[in-house]
């Protein structure tokens, strides 16, 4: 038997289904608040409500992807999408990459099937050092938060606590080399207590029409 809903319940529900149908994902809830003209609160409230409920899933602490699904608790329906929306972090901060909504720059949908990890963040590229990679200048680097690296991957780390770089890890001797992708640019020589891992890049995401 299908839940019952309250009025405010029924509208959010088919907005998110009407966005969901149109535009091929659910919106964020910054975007649902905006568009229904009620406070972010307000959505999240209702959205665990119908959570609760058993008539959508939210997947992922920080991602916010939200699953629709049909009349019976835990069954999908063909509403059920695969996008999920992941936080363009401005800023890099010493430690793990901060994911209060308020911190956001943005945000960027990505194939929550290609992304599966349940913390992902994205970084915008600057510069064409990992060109040859197929990173380019303005890309979005999807990475999954990582203290540690192995040789060969690719990954976001802060150098000095102030700079942040995606670059190709090695560990040589006592030292740690950031390489780049582009014969123009030259490897990355530091000590050990001069660069944090952040992240590995599992992905690029190119937002714009090359």
């Amino acid at each position: 038997m299908p839940p019952e809903l309250t009025a405010k319940q029924q509208r959010l529900l088919g907005y998110l289904e009407r966005e969901n149908h149109r535009r091929g994902r659910t919106p964020s809830l910054r975007q649902a608040a905006a568009d229904l003209g009620i406070s972010h609160a307000a959505v999240a409230q209702t959205l665990k409500a119908l959570e609760t409920k058993g008539v959508v899933r939210r997947e992922g602490r920080y991602s916010r992807t939200v699953q629709l699904l049909g009349p019976g608790r835990g069954r999908t329906t063909p509403a059920a999408h695969r996008s999920r929306e992941v936080p363009v972090i401005g800023r890099i901060r010493a430690g793990l990459p901060m994911y209060a909504q308020q911190e956001w720059d943005e945000s960027v949908v990505v194939d929550a099937g290609r992304f599966p990890g349940a913390s992902l963040f994205a970084l915008r590229v600057k510069g064409d050092s990992m060109q040859d990679a197929g990173i380019l200048d303005g890309d979005l680097a999807i990475c999954e938060p990582r203290q540690y690296a192995r040789n060969g991957e690719i990954v976001v780390a802060l150098i000095d606590q102030e700079e942040a770089t995606v670059k190709r890890f090695y560990h040589s001797g006592d030292q740690i080399e950031l390489h780049p992708a582009n014969r123009a640019y030259t490897v990355m020589r530091y000590a050990f207590e001069q660069i944090l891992i952040q992240g590995k890049v599992v992905g690029i995401q190119r937002d714009r029409i090359a």
